[in-house]
């Protein structure tokens, strides 16, 4: 399901857990790294945050 949401070419909103609190983060695919399991996002202000796989609860 993470899958078919990574493949769009479009500004995803993830909602993910860091430190025991949800977050959300607005951005494009910047990386994706299978050997980290992370994926790292850019938003409009280039600013590059990563997030492990596991912690991400919903990609819209």
């Amino acid at each position: 399901m993470i899958l078919k949401a990574l493949r769009k070419n479009q500004p995803l909103t993830i909602s993910y857990y860091e430190n025991g609190l949800l977050q959300t983060f607005r951005g494009q695919i910047y990386n994706l790294n299978w050997i980290e399991q992370t994926l790292s996002l850019e938003n409009e202000y280039e600013e590059v945050l990563s997030i492990h796989l596991s912690g991400i609860k919903e990609i819209h």
